[in-house]
């Protein structure tokens, strides 16, 4: 007979045979681990295992793994796969987190490049279906040349900042600036990049805007002088929630000071190391070359 060893303090481990006190199978119960208890369990010469408790079963032996007085918490009767050191399952690294660019753009810019599109379309397809003589001609050369032109001022114009990188996509150019490549943002009568080779970079989607500025500077004022009038009736907590709010910006000047913090959080990271890319948007000045040529040749042949 064959004896199955089983690890030491998993279950109990049950045997019976042929061959017991009524010709029945006698049942042995016994450590699963220690083999020296395991021996003894085994029959003797005259093919009973003397001590044993017997069965009312007949037939062969059987193995069962597992015993009420034994049995771990949750633990099944099976057995399982043993690992070695060397097998252990090893646990996947977790990689760091990746953030979506964040995307300012101008509204306002928007808004009126689609306009200006619409008019565009408008006077363009009715010359080209309704025109007589070279009238076609010149209408197709005309947007052409003026429909990149509309898209690349207006609607094209964008800034993505993520944790790596600042890329600005201005009208005729596409701007990659890593964060450890730059020096400053500059705000004046226009938004400014500065890297640290000297090089200045027009941040066109992030527009400055006077009479923001002022209706920004007058709604601070408004706010200030209502927090000192309910201070002086006693309600320093609201000027307290007033004053911790910060200052009042306009929409453009928020955006450059989102920027500065994104620099001064990651501008010494290793991973926002690198050398600045400059692409110039051939898809823009193509279309509006050759509409322009076009419309230079009409109107010489005139």
């Amino acid at each position: 007979m064959d004896w199955r060893e089983v690890a030491e303090g998993e279950a109990l481990a049950e045997v019976t045979w042929p061959g017991g006190a009524d010709g029945g199978p006698a049942l042995a119960s016994a450590a699963a681990s220690p083999r020296a208890k395991a021996d003894r369990a085994l029959p003797g010469p005259s093919g009973a295992a003397p001590d044993r408790p017997e069965t009312g079963r007949r037939g062969g032996w059987m193995l069962r793994i597992g015993g009420a007085g034994n049995r771990r918490p949750g633990a099944s009767g099976r057995i399982g796969g043993m690992t070695t050191p060397d097998q252990q399952p090893t646990v996947p690294e977790t990689p760091d987190p990746q953030f979506k660019d964040r995307v300012y753009r101008s509204p306002s810019g928007i808004a009126g490049g689609v306009l200006l599109l619409a008019i565009a379309g408008w006077l363009g397809i009715d010359a080209l279906v309704t025109g007589q003589g070279r009238a076609p001609w010149v209408a197709l050369a005309v947007l052409i040349f003026l429909v990149p032109l509309v898209l690349a001022f207006t609607v094209r114009p964008a800034v993505y900042a993520n944790e790596q990188r600042l890329r600005v996509r201005n009208p005729f150019r596409v701007i990659v600036l890593p964060w450890g490549t730059i020096e400053a943002f500059r705000s004046g009568y226009s938004n400014e990049v500065l890297d640290k080779a000297g090089a200045k970079y027009q941040v066109w989607a992030v527009p400055v805007s006077l009479r923001g500025r002022k209706r920004a500077a007058r709604r601070e004022a408004r706010g200030d002088a209502r927090g000192a009038a309910e201070a002086a009736r006693g309600g320093q907590q609201h000027h307290a929630a007033a004053v911790a709010t910060g200052p009042v910006r306009a929409a453009g000047d928020q955006i450059m000071e989102e920027l500065r913090d994104l620099l001064e959080a990651r501008g010494k990271d290793p991973r926002a190391q690198g050398e600045v890319s400059v692409r110039w948007a051939y898809e823009i000045l193509a279309p509006a070359a050759a509409g322009a040529v076009l419309l230079a040749i009409l109107l010489a042949v005139g």
